[in-house]
C-alpha cells in the first residue's frame, strides 16, 4: 500500500519523527506547518493526498478552519486530526467540521499508522472494477439507492455528494439492514475496525452531519431509538 499524506503540523520534531515511520511503510509525506499553507498545498494538490493528519492547533488558521475548508475542497478525503487538547468538545468539533477520526496527543507512531491503515483500508475495498453497471446499486430502498463501488448515493434520485468517507459507510452500513437498530458499540466496530479504539460520541458527531446532509436532499431516514442506538427506516417516508 503505497500513499501520500498532507501532514498538516506545525512541531518540527512530530513531523520528522513521523517522516521515519511513514518511510518505513513506503509511505510519502508533504508537510505544512501553518493552516494557511495547508489549505494552498491541498487545493494545488488534492488529486494527489490518499489522506491528511491534521494539527487542531495551528499558526495562523486552526485545524477547524482548514478541516471547513479541506472539505469544500474534497468531501471525500480521509482526514485524521490531531489533537493536544482534552477537552471532548473539541473533539467532537473536529469530527463534526468533517474529520473522520482523531488522535489525542502525545501518541504512539504505530497507533498513527495503525489508524492510517484502516482509514485507508476503505479505498483498497471500493475501488471500482472496469465491468461495473452504471445503473446497478448495492442497496435499493423504497427512497434510496446506494452504490459502494462508486460512493453514490441517491436520495429520491437526488445525488447525495458531500459525504465523508465515514458518513458514507455509516448510511451503507445501516441502510444495508433497515429498521435493524444498531447500538453505538456495534457501529464502531462495523465501520471504524477493530483497531479503532474509539467512543460513543464519535458515532453521534457522525450521525448528527449524515442527518444534516440528507435533510438537504430529501426527509430524515436515520432514527434514535433512544437507550440503545440508531436505525436507518425510510418505510415510512412520503
Amino acid at each position: 500500500m503505497s500513499l501520500k499524506i498532507l501532514m498538516v503540523e506545525d512541531d518540527t520534531s512530530v513531523a520528522e519523527m513521523m517522516e521515519m515511520f511513514f518511510k518505513k511503510e513506503g509511505w510519502q509525506q508533504d508537510v505544512a506547518v501553518d493552516g494557511v499553507q495547508a489549505v494552498e498545498m491541498f487545493k494545488e494538490h488534492a488529486s494527489e493526498y490518499d489522506l491528511i493528519t491534521l494539527d487542531l492547533n495551528l499558526p495562523k488558521k486552526d485545524g477547524i478552519q482548514v478541516a471547513k475548508e479541506v472539505r469544500q475542497i474534497s468531501p471525500t478525503v480521509p482526514i485524521i486530526m490531531l489533537t493536544a487538547r482534552g477537552s471532548e468538545a473539541d473533539q467532537v468539533l473536529g469530527l463534526g467540521v468533517g474529520a473522520d477520526d482523531y488522535v489525542s496527543k502525545p501518541f504512539s507512531p504505530i497507533a498513527l499508522i495503525a489508524r492510517i491503515k484502516a482509514l485507508h483500508r476503505r479505498v483498497m475495498m471500493d475501488e471500482p472494477t472496469n465491468n461495473a453497471v452504471n445503473n446497478d446499486y448495492d442497496i435499493q430502498t423504497q427512497h434510496l439507492k446506494i452504490s459502494k463501488s462508486r460512493r453514490e448515493v441517491l436520495f429520491d434520485g437526488k445525488s447525495v455528494t458531500t459525504l465523508t468517507p465515514k458518513e458514507f459507510d455509516l448510511l451503507f452500513t445501516m441502510a444495508q439492514k433497515p429498521k435493524q437498530v444498531f447500538s453505538r458499540d456495534q457501529l464502531l466496530e462495523l465501520v471504524w475496525g477493530y483497531e479503532y479504539y474509539g467512543e460513543e460520541r464519535t458515532v453521534d458527531a457522525h450521525i448528527k452531519k449524515l442527518r444534516q446532509k440528507l435533510e438537504k436532499v430529501g426527509p430524515q431516514v436515520i432514527q434514535t431509538v433512544w437507550g440503545v442506538g440508531y436505525k436507518f427506516d425510510d418505510s415510512q417516508v412520503e
